[in-house]
Order: structure tokens, then sequence, then C-alpha cells
């Protein structure tokens, strides 16, 4: 069972209860300038990898953690340092001769502590981790990896740039309004969603526009829960759609997935006759005017013109294209089906075009 942990003060705490004799810190370059830096004794530090981390950075943070005789693992950063750490912990104790891709995951119990600098994508409370294996992107999952300790420290998102906070704080909404008409959504996992919804309306103006301090600590509590909620239900067709789009625009995925979350949004709710969720279209009706009262509106299509509002707000158009014709066809054949199917609303080829091209245009 992880324990969420809230305050700098507790990364201590989390420290002694693993009694780690000698751990390893994943990092980037970003911490030597965080004000939590002295809280970490002497360790084995890793930070030779990428926003967008490779297998082959994983494989060099395994080999330095066995090399070390390293006993736990504690990741200070954003979503990708969390991912790596997580990797790290999960192939430390495979056959390091073999791909670890091609190799049976399984616990390996090396502790993990976890201290997210970004509120966003809710890492640290998720069996997720995203890597890139000769230029794919792998989604990694397994329970284990779920960090044993999630450290919510709000001083660390002030330094954050303007724009990632935007980016972030889109994602975080996103994963909570995704988890919530998921077809696994599920009683715990809807309250997660509206926890994290509600609270993201009701403080994200504060957060973004004032840097208030109250409102940075509701919104990395918002992307927690948000992360906790997609934990149980995983994502759905605006995160599907929204990776090509950030490959090939260059723009950070918290963006991809806001322009990519409307419009599918308003297609589900004009095609109720297509729902694929067991529990019928009255219920994703039903759904759709809940989230409509979370987005603080008195339905669900307000709801959906609010979420627009935002965007609108924090000024994230959608990128402009030179072969507009050529990457609709990159696009199109570029999303999951396998995420497709946690959609509640049947999406075929041609609809995820009609889609990228609202996006687009």
């Amino acid at each position: 069972m992880q324990k969420i942990l809230n305050g700098y003060p507790n990364i201590a705490v989390a420290l002694d209860e693993v009694a780690s004799k000698r751990y390893m810190l994943v990092c980037d370059s970003s911490f030597q300038f965080l004000p939590i830096k002295d809280c970490f004794k002497p360790a084995v530090v890793f930070n030779q990898f990428t926003s967008n981390p490779l297998y082959e950075q994983v494989c060099k943070g395994v080999e330095l953690f066995n090399d070390n005789r390293c006993d736990a693992i504690v990741a200070v950063g954003g979503g990708s340092t969390i991912d790596v750490a997580k990797c790290i912990k999960l192939y430390c104790r495979m056959d390091h001769s073999r791909n670890y891709l091609d190799q049976e995951c399984s616990d390996s119990h090396i502790p993990l502590i976890a201290v997210p600098t970004t509120a966003g994508t809710g890492s640290e409370s998720t069996r997720y981790a995203v890597i890139y294996y000769e230029g794919k992107k792998q989604s990694i999952t397994h329970e284990s990896i779920v960090p044993n300790y999630a450290v919510l420290e709000p001083s660390l998102l002030k330094s954050l740039p303007l724009y990632q906070k935007k980016c972030t704080m889109l994602d975080a909404l996103c994963q909570g309004i995704e988890s919530l008409w998921s077809v696994n959504s599920t009683d715990e996992s809807m309250v997660f969603s509206k926890i994290a919804i509600e609270t993201i309306m009701y403080h994200w103006h504060g957060y973004i526009e004032d840097n208030n301090d109250e409102d940075a600590r509701s919104i990395m509590l918002a992307a927690n829960y948000a992360g906790r909620a997609i934990n149980i239900t995983q994502t759905t067709a605006p995160h599907a759609m929204s990776y090509k789009l950030t490959s090939l625009y260059g723009l950070p995925h918290g963006h991809t997935v806001a322009l990519c979350l409307p419009e599918v949004w308003m297609y589900m709710m004009e095609h109720p006759e297509k729902c694929i969720d067991k529990r019928g279209a009255e219920h994703l009706d039903f759904v759709f005017q809940w989230l409509g009262q979370m987005m603080l509106c008195d339905s669900a299509y307000k709801g959906l013109m609010m979420f627009r509002a935002i965007m609108f707000s924090l000024d994230m158009p959608a990128p402009v294209s030179n072969t507009p014709e050529a990457d609709l066809d990159i696009l199109v054949h570029s999303v999951n089906p396998v995420r497709l199917k946690n959609n509640p609303v049947a999406l075929d080829e041609e609809t995820i075009g009609t889609i990228y091209k609202k996006i687009l245009l």
C-alpha cells in the first residue's frame, strides 16, 4: 500500500522508514536548484536521461544501480524522472544479458520514493511508465512500480516556467476527465476524478495567474488524485490521439491532450448511439451531466464550453501544419487501438480523421 506524505519534512520520514544504506537518487538537471536538495544525504546519482527517456538510458541506470549495490531508489523530478526510476526498479533484478522488454516482469522489492516537482501526470501514484525503444513508445505497466512513498511538496512548483505549469495542469485535468468517462471507471475512481476536476476548477486561476501557495498545494493534490484515478481506469481516446501530435509538432503532452479532449468530448455527446460502455448510453449521459457540474456549470455542453474557455484563457492554440493532408494520414494511423477500447464511444478511422481535422483547423 502506497503512503502519500505531504510536505518536505516527510522526505526524511520516508528515507528513515526505508532504512536504506545506499540509495540511488534519480533526478534531472534542475535538482541542484530545488529548495529541498539538502534533504538528501550523499547518494549514487543518476541523471543521464532525456525528457522522453530511452530504453538505453534506463539500462545505464540499471547498471549503475547494481554496480553500486544500491538498495533503494529516490526519484525527484517530473513524470519522465519518475518513469525512469520505476523502470530501474523493475529491471534491476532481471537477466541483464537479455532485452528487459522481452522478459516477464516481477516485483524486485526495491523501495521507491517519488517526490514530484510538477503537478501533472500523477506518476508518483500510478503503475505506468513510458520509455522509448528504437523510436517507438513503450508503455510499461506493473503493479510493483507504484512508488512505496509519494511526497507532495508544493513549493517545488514555484520555479516551473509558466508554459510548463499550464501544460502539466491541463494534463491533470484531462486525466481526471478521461478517467471519469472511461469504461473501466469504478465508484472509487469516480471519487478520485471528482476531487481532481473540482479542485483544479477552483484553483487553476490562482495557481497559473497569481502563483499562490495554497492554490499550488491544491493543484499538486489534484494531480495526484487524477493519477490515482487513471491508475484504476487507464486513459482514453484523447490521450491515445495526443501522442503523435506531440512528436509531430514538438508540443508538450499536456498541451496536445488538451487539444484533443474537447473534440472527442463533443463527438461523444453527439453520438450516444455509439456507446460501447456496458453500462449503456444512459450511464454515459449521467457522467457527462455530472462532469458539467464538476466544471462548475449547469449542463454537459456548458462544461465543454468551459473547458474551451480555459484553453483560450491560457493561450494554448493548435499547431500550424504546412502539410495538413500528409500530417492527417500520419496522425490517423498512429492511434493505439488498445487505448480506444477504454473510450466509452466507438471511434473508427474516419471519425478519428474528422476529429484531427477539427483540432488542426
